[in-house]
């Protein structure tokens, strides 16, 4: 799926492109290689870190309540230019394999399930106190910082900050500009969900384009959607949402209940994302690679 936007900062329509205030022509073509989950499992882990060093894997993001979030709190302490975020974390969608929330249970009930983990799912008659909501998001960020993670942004598993209502986005926006950091938003969700688009201050950053693999891309089309994808890019700012792990016994048992996102999946998407193939096609279509931080510092 390739979902298209615009503009890179809410408020402008006129002067410079993000693209130019990153140094870059207005009609560069950027792009994010983000990868999402760490912290799921040492595999997730381990497969997102060799991603990072290879250069072609550009920023990722940290599921703080998860039980491998020590291991990549330890990799941030020791690697300050790696481009971690925080992917703020409310469910727990796995069937043998959970988490729950970072702040006290009792503190936050409507979001944990008689078992005290995070819900499986988030269903129409899920009652969800964005009060709660706030009070666990800023657990999470406070525990990273207290971890020595210092995130470079904020984005949200399985998108529910963004896709459940003006309450519970109005948590994470809140915390984001306390604590002076950018939540990935795109543009084109503004059409579905327009409080999305009335709650964004002028300084908030909106990327142009996003693009994630859709489930119903057969396994051997895997790279031909992603090649496809990088020679259709427009100019501007893409976010490539990836999920990596290697699909090994740990992550088999992790996501043996289905097949999306599990072993195999992730296995994929590090074989494309860290190859030789993907690294030159970057350099054969002139795409420049970029990281959060510098989208933020450009955004200033």
């Amino acid at each position: 799926m390739l979902v298209t936007t615009s503009i890179a900062t809410h408020a402008q329509t006129v002067g410079k492109s993000l693209a130019e205030r990153l140094g870059y022509a207005r009609d560069a073509r950027l792009v994010i290689v983000h990868a999402d989950d760490l912290g799921m499992t040492h595999s997730v882990n381990a497969a997102s870190i060799k991603g990072l060093e290879t250069g072609l894997v550009t920023s990722a993001s940290i599921m703080v309540p998860c039980p491998w979030f020590p291991e990549m709190a330890d990799y941030a302490k020791t690697h300050k230019d790696a481009d971690l975020g925080l992917h703020l974390t409310l469910t727990s969608e796995r069937v043998f394999y959970r988490w729950g929330p970072v702040a006290p249970r009792d503190k936050v009930p409507s979001l944990v399930d008689s078992n005290g983990y995070f819900h499986l799912n988030w269903t129409e008659t899920t009652y969800i106190d964005a009060k709660e909501v706030e009070l666990e998001l800023r657990a999470q960020i406070d525990r990273a910082l207290a971890m020595g993670v210092r995130p470079t942004h904020l984005d949200s598993h399985q998108y529910r900050l963004f896709e459940n209502g003006k309450d519970i986005f109005q948590s994470v926006q809140r915390l984001a500009h306390e604590y002076k950091l950018p939540v990935f938003m795109v543009r084109d969700w503004f059409a579905e969900r327009p409080y999305l688009e009335s709650l964004l201050s002028p300084d908030d950053l909106v990327v142009d384009h996003t693009v994630t693999i859709d489930p119903g891309v057969a396994s051997e089309k895997w790279a031909d959607f992603y090649t496809t994808a990088l020679k259709n890019l427009q100019p501007g700012v893409t976010v490539f949402i990836i999920h990596l792990a290697f699909d090994d016994e740990e992550m088999r048992a992790a996501t043996r209940e289905r097949n999306t996102w599990g072993a195999a999946w992730r296995q994929r998407d590090f074989n494309y994302f860290t190859s030789e193939e993907f690294r030159a096609l970057v350099r054969e279509q002139n795409v420049k690679l970029v990281t959060w931080r510098e989208l933020a510092h450009a955004a200033k």
